[in-house]
């Protein structure tokens, strides 16, 4: 199972409005709990760095991006270490929450489909 599965899941939740409004506030509920805002984090840190998309996906990022993880990364886990949390103003807003990863994850997951689909073409005699 990929990461895009996950995100098809989200997209036939968004398609469907009903469904929508039942979910967002669980969703947003869910976040608030789980409490990396409040270490910094965005989500796309919370992605587990041990799989060779996601290895790929971080050789791609940008330089800024790369390196603004990387420090929100350290900074996490000082903060763990000290068991302590951020002040409040340097908490993760829900609006500055947003996905630096996976459009790369997604991406390179499109490549590999289309490239097994390449290598499995057969020649019509």
């Amino acid at each position: 199972m990929g990461f895009t599965s996950g995100l098809a899941l989200c997209r036939a939740i968004v398609a469907r409005p009903w469904l929508h409004k039942i979910m967002a506030p669980i969703a947003e509920t869910y976040n608030d709990l789980a409490g990396y805002r409040k270490l910094g984090l965005v989500r796309d840190d919370l992605i587990a760095e041990e799989n060779e998309v996601v290895q790929e996906a971080l050789k791609r990022l940008p330089p800024k991006v790369a390196y603004d993880r990387v420090y929100r990364l350290r900074r996490a886990v000082q903060c763990s270490l000290a068991h302590t949390i951020l002040p409040k103003e340097e908490h993760t807003k829900p609006e500055r929450d947003i996905s630096y990863l996976m459009p790369y994850i997604e991406e390179i997951e499109r490549e590999r489909k289309e490239r097994a689909e390449l290598d499995s073409l057969t020649r019509a005699r």
